[in-house]
């Protein structure tokens, strides 16, 4: 039974009591796994290599597309912390010994003079200790350093998003990620006036820390590539949160009787997704960025997976305006077919069986839906969801970015299918969000609600299920038109662990 309070805090959070009573049932039954077809790849046809002369037409095909009207938008989820990243660094801290033991450690201080934000981790060591950093390790203070590094008395980046912290060195000073997105933002996604639409997610608490650094750096980049930047923030939105339960799937409480509500993920970003006003919308993780040198594959790769999606939205568009006339062919019903099939790789097993007129309403729905181009990269074993062709309620197949939870890893089956996959998701996204009338797609009504996920946590000592939603490229976009084409590693370059910055990638 709800309180009064909890009716207070549930309108002050924007969430109905009938939401809170459908996560309660979700922690009841659980949610289903997917039902797989295989796994993904190239020699099965859902992962597209296009040869030279297709990517010509590719990237012919977006510089086109930016010549017009259209508007392009950069989203960046970058709200995460960076608190992960030093997840070595703080256990350092607090163990029992006071000089580098593990491997990482001894990488770490190793190498510190090759972090970028070194410059000001010395000066904050002179300003709190009045020795710099090498005198410090000189008298084998090493645990002065780290609290100079992640504690808020010095540059508090264990407490920081990772979109603030200083990544990379150049000749004329140090980026950030959040300025390496500018940069890319300039180099495939400005419209022909030359404007640049970024917009990040950010945390309430850090949010006028991101608008202080764009406001700081955003006209020298508006100079040194001649664009103009139109950079906007949103927050996750608390009616997005979700209620916690405890091991009897009732509402959790803390130790005062209060509900506990949680993030709700990644997943919960769908929500900022469709309030942008976007035509294109490219979506990439705010660690994942390379210095200028590297570049060059992460642009071309951009654009041409970009090529890919209007150039499919295009011929989408065509057959829904043919469609709407009513003076179309069995023969172009059929080509249309095809296209779902093979080009959308959309399959339905009884598709033969099907009158017209049934064929028509079948074709409809599957053409005017948004679409999304991923790009997916060589498995080398990384953590990450990968690529399937997994069912659908209403029986078709179709492609979809699945995580292991969402897997019956207990089934031998699919277990092997997860193993064997030859691909995983960088998250590398680039998606088309209006219909061929140009009216904005509800994002909202294309969500799979039966794929979020429970985890479990504690809260004070007290164990507690978490619901997740489904994730943003997971079952948020599920009943999306999916389209996989492969990527280079070299476009992949995500930084995990602060040790990461040291890889020849972002030196």
């Amino acid at each position: 039974m709800l309180t009064q309070e909890d009716k207070d805090l549930l309108l002050r959070k924007g969430i109905s009591e009938e939401k809170i009573a459908e996560q309660l049932v979700c922690f009841e039954k659980g949610f289903p796994y997917l039902k797989l077809y295989a796994a993904a790849s190239v020699e099965n046809g859902g992962i597209v290599v296009p040869d030279a002369e297709k990517q010509k037409e590719y990237l012919a095909a977006w510089d086109s597309y930016k010549e017009g009207d259209k508007k392009i938008v950069k989203f960046v989820p970058a709200s995460g912390a960076a608190s992960r990243m030093f997840k070595n660094m703080f256990e350092f801290l607090g163990a029992d010994y006071d000089v580098p033991t593990t491997d990482f450690e001894k990488k770490f201080f190793d190498h510190i003079h090759n972090f970028a934000f070194y410059n000001d981790l010395n000066a904050a060591c002179m300003d709190n200790t009045g020795k710099n950093i090498d005198a410090l390790l000189g008298e084998r203070q090493y645990k002065a350093v780290v609290s100079n590094l992640l504690e808020a008395a010095g540059l508090n980046y264990g407490s920081l998003p990772k979109g603030l912290l200083k990544f990379h060195r150049y000749a004329d000073g140090v980026r950030t990620p959040l300025e390496e997105h500018l940069v890319e933002g300039a180099l495939y996604a400005a419209g022909k006036t030359g404007q640049v639409n970024v917009h990040f997610t950010v945390s309430a608490e850090h949010r006028a820390l991101f608008a202080k650094l764009v406001e700081a750096k955003v006209a020298a980049y508006e100079a040194k590539f001649g664009v103009k930047y139109d950079v906007s923030f949103s927050e996750q939105k608390p009616s997005t949160d979700t209620v916690a339960a405890d091991m009897d799937n009732k509402p959790f409480r803390d130790k005062d009787g209060k509900l506990l509500f949680r993030p709700g993920g990644h997943g919960a970003l769908i929500e900022n997704l469709n309030d942008l006003d976007a035509d294109v919308v490219f979506i990439k993780n705010i660690d994942n960025v390379v210095p200028d040198r590297l570049k060059d594959d992460t642009v071309l790769y951009k654009k041409l997976i970009a090529g890919v999606l209007v150039t499919l939205q295009k011929q989408a568009f065509a057959y829904l305006e043919l469609l709407d006339s009513g003076h179309y062919r069995h023969d172009q019903l059929e080509e249309m077919i095809r296209f779902v099939q093979q080009q959308l790789h959309c399959r339905k097993a009884d598709i033969k069986d099907m009158e017209d007129a049934d064929l028509v309403i079948y074709l409809r729905k599957k053409l005017n839906r948004p679409m999304r181009v991923c790009g997916m990269v060589k498995n080398v074993g990384e953590p990450g969801g990968g690529p399937f062709l997994a069912y659908n309620a209403d029986g078709t197949v179709s492609l979809q970015i699945l995580e292991s939870s969402q897997i019956d890893m207990k089934d031998p089956e699919k277990k092997a299918m997860f193993e064997k996959g030859t691909h995983f998701n960088p998250v590398d996204l680039v998606c088309a969000v209006r219909d061929y009338k140009g009216n904005k797609f509800n994002l909202l009504e294309h969500v799979d609600k039966s794929t979020g996920f429970i985890s479990y946590k504690s809260k004070n000592g007290k164990d507690l299920k978490a619901l997740e939603l489904p994730g943003l490229w997971n079952g948020s976009m599920s009943d999306w038109n999916t389209v996989f084409v492969e990527v280079p590693l070299s476009t992949f370059n995500p930084v995990k662990t602060v040790n990461d910055l040291l890889r020849e990638q972002h030196q």
